[in-house]
C-alpha cells in the first residue's frame, strides 16, 4: 500500500465546486457527496490496482451514487489524485489535465 496520498490543487478545486453545487441543490447533499468520495478514496488507498488503466498510467475509479470519476496514478510510494471529474463533461478535459 502506498504511503502517501496527494491531491493536486485542481482536484481539490473539483471537490469544492461539486460540494458547493450539491449543497445548493439540497442541504446535506454536498456532505453525502464527500462521504461517497471518501469511500472510493479509501478503496483506492487499499487496492489501487483493482481500478482500470484508462490512459497511459492513469486509472479511474467511479463514485457510487454520483456521476463522478476519480483519475489517479500510483506507484509503491504514493497515489496522486489528478481529477474529480463529472462524467457528463467532455472527456478531453480530463485527458488534458493528465497530460499537463
Amino acid at each position: 500500500m502506498p504511503d502517501k496520498l496527494v491531491f493536486l490543487p485542481e482536484a481539490r478545486q473539483d471537490i469544492a465546486e461539486a460540494y458547493s453545487w450539491y449543497e445548493r441543490q439540497a442541504s446535506g447533499l454536498g456532505m453525502d457527496f464527500i462521504r461517497c468520495l471518501e469511500v472510493v478514496i479509501l478503496s483506492i488507498e487499499r487496492h489501487p490496482r483493482i481500478y482500470p488503466v484508462v490512459h497511459e498510467n492513469y486509472r479511474r475509479a467511479l463514485v457510487r451514487r454520483f456521476p463522478y470519476a476519480i483519475f489517479f496514478e500510483y506507484d509503491s510510494d504514493q497515489i496522486v489524485i489528478y481529477s474529480i471529474f463529472h462524467c457528463s463533461q467532455d472527456p478531453q478535459k480530463w485527458r488534458d489535465r493528465l497530460t499537463e
